[in-house]
């Protein structure tokens, strides 16, 4: 839990689709799971909820906040690293393969809801956005370092938006006059060149783009996802669920041709050549009910594929 300025306590993070995610990892009681975005806890808890005495979990995230959140049970081992790492601490720990491994894409609540992270354009704070507070560049070196090409291709990169080369260009103009240093300052910088009527669902876009850049969200996806079969016993199952579009084309590509690319390899019988099969032949989304109890669900999508 969270404690806001207003005393108000709220969820660290409240788990999208969770039952449908559990259930598609087919959980056996004896087996060993991969949490790969730990975060609250809420999969997590599901997962060892499942699980017998013989079972093991690890949970991992590379924010320093979600290991407060670590949860006391001998099944259970926090691990403090960005998820594509996952190969190098199953070694560590003396783990081979895994029988299932759960990726949640989605920011969690705590990091829209601490103003001082800088994720959100609602309200006026440093323009962080940094998961690893350790090291990195923060939204606002970038901001104020990129080239209009760079800030453009950011843009277009963690967005659907039309204009991105017209923002990247107000971006850099506005940089001119002072360095871009806070959310406001951002979002000043871009305002003009977007809708009154959709201002929100932009400025989110914009502040996606540039979150997916700080913290390098593609490529350590894209690492994962090459990872992950290595990382499963035969049969295992990988549950990935996504909540933009390119995320879940990169997982949609992966787990139906077993490469990033999307293309279709096949033997000559005519069967295809990817080490995966599709339990989803669809995503799985969030019924009304959730939708309601939890709106930043609405664009979850779940994805699921056994090893063979």
């Amino acid at each position: 839990m969270t404690l806001h300025k207003d005393n108000i306590e709220t969820p660290y993070h409240i788990p999208a689709l969770l039952p449908e995610a559990l259930e598609g990892l087919h959980i056996k009681p004896d087996g060993i799971y991969v949490d790969a975005t730990f975060g609250g806890g809420g999969h997590s808890r599901g997962i060892l909820d499942r699980l017998g005495q013989g079972g093991r979990l690890l949970g991992f995230d590379q924010d320093i906040d979600a290991a407060a959140n670590a949860i006391d049970d001998a099944r259970f081992t926090f691990v403090r690293s960005n998820f594509e790492y996952i190969p190098n601490f199953l070694r560590f720990h003396g783990i081979d393969k895994v029988d299932g491994i759960l990726a949640d894409l989605g920011v969690s609540f705590h990091h829209f809801d601490d103003a001082e992270r800088g994720f959100s354009f609602r309200a006026d704070a440093p323009l962080d956005m940094r998961m690893n507070r350790a090291g990195g560049a923060t939204a606002a070196e970038i901001l104020n370092d990129a080239d209009e090409e760079t800030l453009a291709r950011i843009l277009r990169t963690g967005s659907d938006l039309a204009n991105t080369r017209q923002i990247a260009k107000a971006i850099v103009k506005a940089r001119g006059a002072h360095p871009l240093t806070t959310t406001t300052d951002l979002t000043e910088a871009v305002r003009p060149l977007i809708n009154p009527r959709n201002e929100k669902k932009d400025l989110a876009q914009i502040f996606q783009s540039l979150r997916i850049a700080v913290n390098h969200e593609i490529d350590a996806l894209e690492t994962f996802l090459r990872n992950a079969a290595r990382c499963l016993k035969p049969g295992g199952r990988l549950a990935v669920i996504t909540y933009h579009s390119l995320e879940d084309r990169l997982v949609k590509s992966m787990m139906k041709a077993g490469n990033l690319t999307g293309e279709v390899e096949k033997d000559f019988f005519g069967n295809v050549s990817s080490p995966w099969r599709l339990i989803t032949r669809s995503p799985i989304t969030p019924t009304e009910e959730e939708v309601e109890r939890n709106p930043r669900s609405r664009s979850a999508k779940l994805r699921i594929a056994e090893l063979r």
